[in-house]
C-alpha cells in the first residue's frame, strides 16, 4: 500500500462493483457466516431502546440480527463507505420489513456521528481491510458511549481458510494478482499472534476478549465454488477478466485440484474457515 488515498479509492471502486454480486449471494454467503454473525450480536448484547452501529455492513445481515433486538424504540445506523453496497443493505432490510434502520454512507477512518452517541457497535470483516485500522477503532470508541461495546470479526490465518486461498497459487504463479504484502490491508491482516488485541488495545478498548469461530463454505462443485467467487471477489473476477480462455481453464483446473481434499460424501464441497472474533468495552 504505497499510498494510501489511492488505496482507498480503489477499495471503493472494488466493494461498489461486487455489490450486484453480493446482492445475488448474500443468502448463500449468510448461511455459512451465520455462526459468526451470531457470536458478534451476542457479544454487544443488544438491549431495546439503544442505538448500533454497524460498520462496513455490506448487506447489512448482522446489523439486521442486531436491530430485532434492540426494540422497541432502538435504532440501527447500518453503513457502508460504498454506496452501492448500502443500497443492497436498503432492499434487504425492505424485504424483512424492518423501520428501524437509519442507512449512511460513513468511512470508518473517519466517522460522521457525535461523540458518544452510539451503544455499540459492530463490524464484521471490514476493520482489516481499512488502510488505517488503529485510526478506524480509535473513531469506535470515540462515538461509544462509557461502557460500550464493540464486537468485530478477522479472518485467522491463510492455512486455516482454505475456502479463501483455492485460487491464490494458479494466480500467483501466472501474475494475475500481485503477491500479498503482510503489512497490507487484506484478508489476514489481523492473523497475527496478539494483532487483535494489540490494537484494541492501542485504541483505549478495555475487557479484550478473542476467539475463534469455525466456518464452513459449501458449493456444489468447482463451477459453483469458482462463481460464488467471481461474483463476490472482484480481484479475482478482474484477474479472471482480463485472462484468455485459455488461462481461465488453467486456473479453474488448478483450482480444482486445491480444493479435492474436500469433496463430501455424496458430492459437494464443504471446504472450512476459521474467522477470529473480538469484543471489547468502550
Amino acid at each position: 500500500m504505497t499510498n494510501p488515498t489511492e488505496y482507498r479509492q480503489a477499495s471503493r471502486d472494488r466493494w461498489s462493483r461486487a455489490a450486484a454480486g453480493w446482492s445475488e449471494r448474500a443468502d448463500e454467503l449468510q448461511q455459512a457466516a451465520m455462526p459468526v454473525s451470531a457470536w458478534l450480536v451476542d457479544a454487544i448484547n443488544p438491549q431495546p431502546g439503544q442505538t448500533v452501529l454497524e460498520l462496513a455492513a455490506g448487506p447489512g445481515i448482522t446489523g439486521f440480527l442486531a436491530a430485532e433486538l434492540i426494540t422497541p424504540g432502538g435504532r440501527l445506523i447500518s453503513s457502508d463507505f460504498a454506496e452501492p453496497m448500502l443500497e443492497v443493505a436498503r432492499q434487504r432490510a425492505t424485504q424483512l420489513g424492518l423501520d428501524n434502520v437509519e442507512f449512511r454512507v460513513v468511512d470508518a477512518e473517519s466517522i460522521d456521528l457525535d461523540t458518544a452517541s452510539v451503544d455499540a457497535v459492530l463490524c464484521r470483516w471490514g476493520y482489516m481491510l481499512m488502510a488505517d485500522p488503529a485510526a478506524a477503532l480509535s473513531e469506535t470508541r470515540r462515538v461509544l458511549r462509557p461502557g460500550g461495546r464493540v464486537a468485530l470479526a478477522a479472518w485467522d490465518a491463510a492455512e486455516t481458510n482454505p475456502w479463501a486461498t483455492a485460487t491464490m497459487p494458479s494466480l500467483l504463479k501466472r501474475k494475475l494478482m500481485p503477491v500479498p504484502d503482510p503489512k497490507d490491508p487484506g484478508m489476514f491482516a489481523f492473523a497475527g499472534p496478539g494483532k487483535l488485541e494489540g490494537l484494541l488495545g492501542d485504541a483505549g478498548f478495555l475487557d479484550v476478549e478473542v476467539g475463534t469461530v469455525d466456518v464452513e463454505m459449501v458449493y456444489d462443485d468447482v463451477g459453483d465454488y469458482l462463481a460464488i467467487t467471481t461474483d463476490c471477489s472482484r480481484p479475482f473476477a478482474d484477474a479472471m477478466a482480463a485472462s484468455d480462455e485459455a488461462t481461465r481453464a488453467e486456473v479453474a483446473e488448478e483450482t480444482g485440484q486445491a480444493l479435492e481434499p474436500f469433496q463430501a460424501e455424496g458430492g459437494g464441497l464443504r471446504v472450512p474457515g476459521r474467522t477470529l472474533v473480538a469484543a471489547a468495552s468502550g
